[in-house]
This record gives structure tokens, sequence and C-alpha cells, in this order.
């Protein structure tokens, strides 16, 4: 990806800068991060360019925003784990925030995210291009996968509703918890995967044949927040501050998703 070190720098800068009035130490901070999927591509891009830019270190671990599984956000902060960002699905969030483990004031909305379909990389594409057309596709596959994210969540308890086929799913989709549908779907575990775009685009061996067709399409909002306790806020507002900054635009684009222009973290 093309460097983009000249805007963020100056940005950067901007932002220390203004740390260092309110008297914030410049000593380099180590952040630590939790993200789920979605913007994990466009944020591998860019942290980067932020630890170049500020002399911080980020560690990050990842998990699905939601869900029971050991690497899910929500278990990792019972279990006690460190985090300054939490990075994820923005209802997920503020679900999050209601139990107290965010930062009141702190959240800040970074992308729009579509759910797309993939097959593995040479399989015919069904035609997708309406609610009928995708229903067709559907029932003529034998094996579909979907995540045990935001995006799994509605396909299986919303759109299969909508199209009239939650009995004839019962049998061949399936929930794919942890591990990223693209891969399920390349291995040829599954003829159809449902993800958002953003997380289907870096899998290889797959092909992605579209977003869902607009009546049926869902927007997820990826939001990024303060951990309560966390070690090195200020950091933190930085990095989310970036991430939310026309800096970012490039990348999240490239991943398949649209920056929501913001103020910046609180």
């Amino acid at each position: 990806m093309r460097s983009i070190s000249a805007t963020f720098r100056n940005f950067v800068l901007g932002v220390l800068g203004v740390l260092l009035l309110t008297g914030t130490s410049s000593d380099a901070a180590e952040v630590r991060v939790m993200i789920s999927g979605g913007l994990t591509a466009a944020y591998k891009a860019l942290v980067p360019e932020f630890e170049k830019a500020s002399g911080n270190k980020v560690l990050t671990e990842y998990g699905p925003s939601m869900g029971t599984t050991a690497n899910a956000i929500p278990v990792r902060l019972e279990r006690g784990e460190p985090a300054d960002v939490l990075i994820m699905v923005g209802y997920a969030l503020s679900d999050l925030a209601s139990k107290g483990k965010v930062v009141a004031g702190s959240q800040v909305d970074l992308t729009r995210s579509p759910i797309g379909i993939a097959v593995k990389s040479g399989a015919p594409k069904p035609d997708i291009s309406s609610a009928d057309a995708l229903k067709r596709a559907l029932l003529a596959a034998k094996t579909i996968a979907y995540s045990d994210s935001a995006s799994g969540v509605y396909v299986s308890t919303e759109m299969f509703d909508k199209l009239g086929i939650t009995e004839a799913m019962k049998d061949k989709a399936r929930k794919i918890p942890a591990t990223p549908v693209g891969e399920i779907v390349a291995h040829g575990e599954a003829e159809l995967g449902f993800q958002q775009i953003s997380e289907l685009k870096p899998v290889k061996g797959i092909d992605i044949v579209g977003p869902l067709p607009d009546e049926l399409q869902k927007i997820t909002i990826f939001s990024a927040g303060i951990a309560t306790g966390a070690k090195e806020p200020e950091a933190g507002r930085a990095l989310i501050n970036f991430l939310a900054s026309p800096a970012a635009r490039e990348a999240i684009i490239a991943s398949g998703m649209e920056p929501i222009p913001a103020g910046g973290a609180k």
C-alpha cells in the first residue's frame, strides 16, 4: 500500500504537540489494542505509520466482537486481559460501555462495512444481483458458512427470514466461530461464505462475488473506544484520532470499507 507518511506524520505531530502542551509525558508508550476482524486489514497497514511518527509501540490482540470463544474481546476483558483501546462492532462496543468496560464519551465511529459473499477461487459465481437471485443461489448451494460476529448474526437471524428460507438453511448453513469464513470457503468446506467484505479481502483462495443486494444489505459500524482501566489512555486516544483522521482514509477504502468522518476521541 502506498505510503501515507507525510500526511500522517503531520497529523500525529500535531496530536503529540497538544498532548505535550496539556502536560502528558512524551515518553514512548506501549498501547495495548484489542480489535475484531472487520478493521484488521486497514489497521495493519496504518499502525506502523503511527509507531514511526509517535515513537509509541502498539501491542495487538485479535478476536471477535462478540461470542463465547476464548479470543472474543468480551471474554478477554472478563478474564482481566489488559487493554487501552478497543476496536470492534459499534453496538458491541456500546454494550461493553453499558457494563462499564469503556470510558464514557470515548467512543468514535470509524467505518461503515458491508457484507459480502465469497466462493472458492475459480468456482462459478452465482447471480446475487437481487434478493430473488440470492435466494435461488442459497437454495441451490449445498453448504453455506457465516461468521459468529455481526454479519453472521444478521445473515442467520434476519436475512434468511426475509428470504423465507430459514427452514431450508438449517441443515446446510453453519456458523463459523473465530476462524475467518473465507478460509472455510478456500478449503472447500462451504460453497458460499458470508462475512464483512473487509474480512474476506485478505483471504487467499477465494473470489468475492460481491456485496449483498441493496435490499438485503446490512451495514456494520466499527467503532473504537478507550478501555476502562487503560494504562495509556492518552496514547490510545492519539491512535483512535489517527484512525478517524483523513490520513487513514485511503487504507480504509482499500480494505473494502467506508470511512466515517469524526472529530476524534474525547
